[in-house]
């Protein structure tokens, strides 16, 4: 597993951006999926389907199917433009069928088995479910990745990495909180630990913002008229001409990667086909491109709603839920709640021209915060030649809307603060 380091060394970093229109990435999406596509048969990955033309933003979105799937059937991508969303869920697939097809070494044991003379995570610190039922004598399956910031090896519970949701479960399983948080790819392997550790960090960051007091939440408005990137302006301004209002928050924690959580809603919902109120976020090392991904992620979920492809959001009673008129009238009342206080030029960034100097910034800002280890499984297959790879942070937050979430640490410690 190559290991990023802090600095570049005399020959240069080995992952350099070439890409920076919207994302930063190791090629242009065109090179992407000239380089996948080839591949799509056998990790069954059957079509991808252009579904922006189901909305009126004009907001390029896809789904791309894999019907025999041991978790979602349905991938989702968005972009600035419509390589870049076919890109971004034919990746997602990608990464998930690496994660459901695990061949690497397994150990079935107990933590006490395992810990004089195995390098274990810190699983005290791992997101557990509230109805979990981990204990140290507990045998379950255990995988090996690499510690980042010390360059070591280290074992973690396989039910952190693999996303094979199909019955029965493994030995042990329910312990932890399974999800694909953390999973990433990317066209080099720095590329897809730095995606994975976005994304961790996006997920703390979303959680902590909405366990804050109203008002401290209302101080994080983002004023969208000083927002000057161009790609965010291009999709604000779709948003307007299609008559949907948005607001925005920096949720940036004392990581300190810029992190943005945004709502959207119909300015004035059609009585007969009302849409859904939907939400969206995003976390990079440049702001503009946190920004980006939160208010296109808020653009997917619409589209993926009108769709109806989502295997987990099929219920009827979830339907009618989002088409609530009494929802709307909750979503709006938060956005239109006062004014919006924090600027854009405000929001930290950092800019580089390689991943590798991406990860090492990412790195010192975690350890920076306390958080003592950064573990990540190399789940690349070298038959396909695709960077696959899971981040797990011990001590940042799980999901906090997902069932099962139990508040850690740094929750437990926010909370408290509010009750003082």
């Amino acid at each position: 597993m190559i290991v990023p380091s802090a600095s570049t060394g005399a020959v240069g970093p080995v992952a350099p951006k070439r890409y920076r229109e919207g994302t930063h990435r190791l090629m242009s999406p065109e090179e992407t999926l000239r380089r996948v596509r080839p591949l799509m048969a056998v990790m069954g990955i059957t079509r991808i389907a252009n579904i922006t033309g189901l909305d009126r933003l004009g907001i390029p979105v896809v789904t791309v199917c894999r019907p025999n799937s041991r978790s979602l059937a349905v991938s989702q991508g968005k972009g600035l433009d419509l390589p870049s969303a076919k890109a971004s869920g034919l990746m997602e697939a990608v990464e998930t069928y690496h994660a459901e097809h695990i061949t690497l070494p397994l150990t079935l044991a107990t933590y006490n088995e395992l810990r004089f003379n195995r390098p274990l995570v810190d699983v005290t610190r791992l997101p557990r479910l509230s109805v979990g039922s981990f204990h140290p004598n507990l045998r379950l399956l255990w995988i090996e990745g690499r510690e980042l910031l010390g360059n070591s090896p280290m074992w973690l519970p396989h039910e952190l990495v693999h996303t094979d949701y199909t019955v029965p479960l493994p030995s042990g399983s329910g312990s932890f909180f399974m999800s694909s948080n953390g999973l990433a790819s990317g066209n080099h392997l720095l590329e897809a630990i730095s995606h994975g550790l976005c994304e961790v960090v996006e997920r703390d960051a979303t959680t902590l913002w909405h366990l804050r007091s109203a008002g401290e939440r209302h101080q994080t408005r983002l004023a969208l008229d000083t927002v000057e990137d161009p790609g965010c302006r291009e999709v604000l301004e779709k948003f307007e001409r299609g008559g949907v209002d948005v607001a925005v928050w920096e949720t940036t924690t004392d990581v300190g990667l810029p992190s943005f959580f945004c709502m959207t809603a119909e300015r004035s919902p059609e009585p007969f086909r009302p849409l859904y109120p939907t939400t969206g976020a995003g976390c990079h090392p440049a702001r503009q491109v946190a920004l980006l991904r939160a208010l296109t992620e808020a653009a997917q979920v619409r589209a993926t709603l009108i769709s109806g492809s989502r295997d987990d959001l099929g219920t009827a009673r979830y339907y009618e839920a989002m088409q609530d008129p009494a929802l709307w009238r909750q979503v709006h009342a938060v956005m239109r709640s006062g004014e919006s206080p924090r600027h854009f030029h405000e929001v930290p960034t950092f800019e580089s021209g390689s991943f590798d100097e991406d990860v090492a910034w990412e790195l010192a800002r975690l350890a920076a915060a306390g958080l003592e280890q950064v573990v990540a499984v190399d789940l690349s297959k070298p038959a396909f030649g695709i960077a696959v790879a899971r981040v797990v942070v011990p001590g940042l937050e799980a999901i906090h809307d997902a069932p099962g979430y139990m508040p850690g640490a740094r929750a437990r410690r926010l909370l408290e603060e509010r009750l003082q």
